[in-house]
C-alpha cells in the first residue's frame, strides 16, 4: 500500500506541477551543459547524440561529460568529484562522467558541480589506464548454446585465457554500459576477454560476474 501511495502521489503531483517542475529542470540542464562547454578541456555531447536514430530516445536530462582533450577517465573524475566535493555522478565509463539533475537540484547545485568540475580541470592526475574498446561487431559474441542451456548446464571456471573460444556459462556485464559482454551460451573471444580486462584495470564495474577481476570465467564443461 506505502508503494501504491508513493505513485499515486507522484502523479498528483505531475498533474498539478509536472510541466512547471520539469520545464524548470530542463532549463537547469541547458545551463549546466553551457557551462561545462566553457572550461577547457571538458566538452558535452548533447548535440553529438541527437542523430536519426537517436533523437527520439535522448533524455535531455542526461548531461554528459566527454574528458578526451582533459586527458582522465570518467572512472578518475568520478572517484575525484565524491572524495574532493562530495558530488557522485550518475555514470562514468573509461573517457565519459555524466550527471543528471533532479527535482532536488537548483542553480546552486549546479553552480557547485560546475566549479568541482572547474577544480577537476586543473587537478594533478595520472594518465589512466588504456581500455582495449573493440569495434561493436566484436563485442557481438556467437550463440551456440540457449542462454538458459548454457547457464544450467555443468560449468567450470577456467583462466581468462583459457576461456577463450569456450562456451560462456555465466552473464559478464560491464557496467556502464549495463550490456553483457558475453551472455550465456555465446563463445568467449580473446578481444572480449581484453576489453573486460583492461576496462577494470582502469575502474570499470562488473558486477554480476563470478570473478569481478575477470581473472577467470565461467564455462560450460
Amino acid at each position: 500500500m506505502l508503494l501504491w501511495a508513493a505513485v499515486d502521489g507522484w502523479r498528483r503531483q505531475m498533474v498539478q506541477h509536472g510541466h512547471e517542475q520539469l520545464g524548470r529542470l530542463l532549463d537547469l540542464a541547458t545551463d549546466l551543459r553551457r557551462g561545462i562547454d566553457r572550461l577547457p578541456g571538458l566538452q558535452t555531447l548533447h548535440s553529438r547524440l541527437v542523430g536519426v536514430e537517436a533523437s527520439r530516445e535522448l533524455d535531455e536530462l542526461k548531461v554528459f561529460v566527454d574528458l578526451t582533450e582533459l586527458g582522465i577517465s570518467g572512472y578518475q573524475a568520478a572517484d575525484r568529484l565524491r572524495r574532493h566535493h562530495a558530488i557522485d555522478p550518475h555514470l562514468s565509463d573509461h573517457r565519459r562522467v555524466e550527471a543528471m539533475p533532479t527535482l532536488g537540484d537548483d542553480e546552486h547545485t549546479v553552480a557547485s558541480l560546475l566549479a568541482a568540475l572547474e577544480a577537476l580541470t586543473t587537478a594533478d592526475l595520472d594518465r589512466p589506464p588504456s581500455v582495449d574498446l573493440p569495434p561493436p561487431r566484436a563485442l557481438e559474441a556467437e550463440a551456440v548454446m540457449l542462454p538458459r542451456d548454457a547457464f544450467f548446464a555443468p560449468s567450470e571456471d577456467l583462466s581468462a585465457a583459457k576461456a577463450v573460444g569456450r562456451v560462456c556459462a555465466e552473464q559478464i556485464t560491464p557496467y556502464p554500459p549495463g550490456i553483457p559482454a558475453p551472455l550465456p551460451g555465446e563463445r568467449v573471444t580473446g578481444e572480449i576477454v581484453d576489453y573486460l580486462q583492461s576496462g577494470v584495470h582502469a575502474g570499470m564495474v562488473i558486477p554480476d560476474a563470478a570473478d569481478p577481476e575477470v581473472g577467470t570465467v565461467r564455462v560450460v564443461a
